[in-house]
């Protein structure tokens, strides 16, 4: 891991962005954007997933006063997804956006930039200038169009900026955002853009982020999936972890299966990652650093109880149930049905 590269430190809403503070995780809402109560549901939904920032799409004043009553109950800061239309973003402003994600290049032009620059230096709110490759302008890179609009929005005075340039490739992605960081002290936000559905998307966006965020670049991701955003959450948060940028998450051994497997290993290892996500998020938000327990699930008697001594908890699959160890012993037996409870049931000291 390289030193991570020193940005310009700004706030979004209360979180800080750059300037050394942690990588923080976005997604973005998929809700109709007239439905405050679906909007908020799902905002809520992000933000239990692990979710810093959540952006909403506005396009149209109407979805901005959307915004701002999704706001006033919404567990993190909001950014407001402008395009085409500026009066979107004075609105969002107005509104209590807590960030403006604009693409200069489609905003309707130089002087429509500066009134909404204005405007955001007035409310103390971040602008995210974001570049794709499929919005440039004839003879631009990725990076010259950043560029330009980052000197736009400075020439009035606004230096609260983050920046990204996306490709839907991972070594467009990585090359543009390498050159990006040599040249401007900005905040970056990362990703992929377009990446794709679960499989696909998760391996581009976890390799480009992985390669740049090694490197000591980045202040913000997004994973963009084709699937619901506290997927994207997840893939993100993980990719995090990976790279010890973010506090260790459950730790959960689970075997491939094969042919004598008479459990259904998957679903238990994915119910048991879950309680435990749900466990530490509920310890944190009490103001507690959770210790959570490597737990191996196990399908089978080859590998299981060797896997069972160093796990600190562990289930290994029999016919149609798991033998429970608890720091290398066998404790009892349990039914698949109760697997992800009987490890919740020790984590709460109930050992029954």
């Amino acid at each position: 891991m390289h030193v991570r590269a020193q940005t310009r430190e700004l706030r979004i809403g209360n979180l800080p962005l750059g300037g050394g503070a942690p990588v923080s995780v976005q997604t973005m809402a998929t809700a109709d954007p007239h439905d405050a109560a679906a909007l908020s549901a799902q905002v809520r939904r992000c933000a239990e997933a692990g979710a810093d920032i959540v952006r909403l799409t506005v396009p149209d004043v109407e979805a901005a006063r959307v915004l701002g009553e999704v706001g006033k109950s919404s567990p993190v800061p909001l950014v407001a997804d402008i395009h085409f239309d500026y009066r979107c973003a004075l609105a969002a402003l107005e509104a209590g956006a807590d960030a403006l994600r604009l693409n200069p290049g489609n905003i309707g032009g130089r002087e429509r930039v500066r009134a909404v620059a204005r405007a955001a230096k007035r409310k103390g709110v971040p602008i995210r200038v974001g570049v794709n490759s499929g919005s440039l302008e004839r003879g631009e890179t990725l990076v010259s169009s950043a560029l330009k609009h980052v000197k736009l929005l400075e020439d009035e005075g606004f230096r609260d900026i983050v920046v990204s340039v996306k490709a839907s490739d991972v070594p467009h992605t990585v090359a543009a955002c390498r050159e990006l960081a040599e040249r401007t002290d900005c905040p970056l936000h990362l990703g992929v853009t377009e990446a794709g559905t679960f499989l696909p998307g998760t391996v581009r966006s976890s390799v480009a982020l992985g390669i740049l965020l090694s490197e000591g670049i980045g202040d913000t991701i997004r994973v963009s999936l084709t699937d619901e955003p506290e997927q994207e959450v997840r893939v993100g948060l993980e990719v995090l972890r990976s790279l010890e940028l973010a506090p260790p998450g459950p730790s959960v051994t689970s075997c491939p299966t094969c042919g004598r497997t008479r459990v259904d290993v998957r679903m238990v290892a994915m119910e048991v990652e879950a309680a435990l996500e749900r466990h530490a998020r509920a310890a944190a938000r009490g103001g507690a650093r959770p210790v959570l327990p490597h737990v191996a699930v196990m399908g089978c008697a080859v590998n299981g109880p060797g896997e069972a001594k160093g796990a600190d908890i562990a289930l290994c699959g029999g016919d149609g149930e798991f033998l429970l160890y608890v720091h290398g012993r066998p404790v009892r037996k349990v039914p698949v049905s109760g697997a992800a409870g009987a490890v919740l049931a020790l984590l709460a000291g109930d050992p029954a």
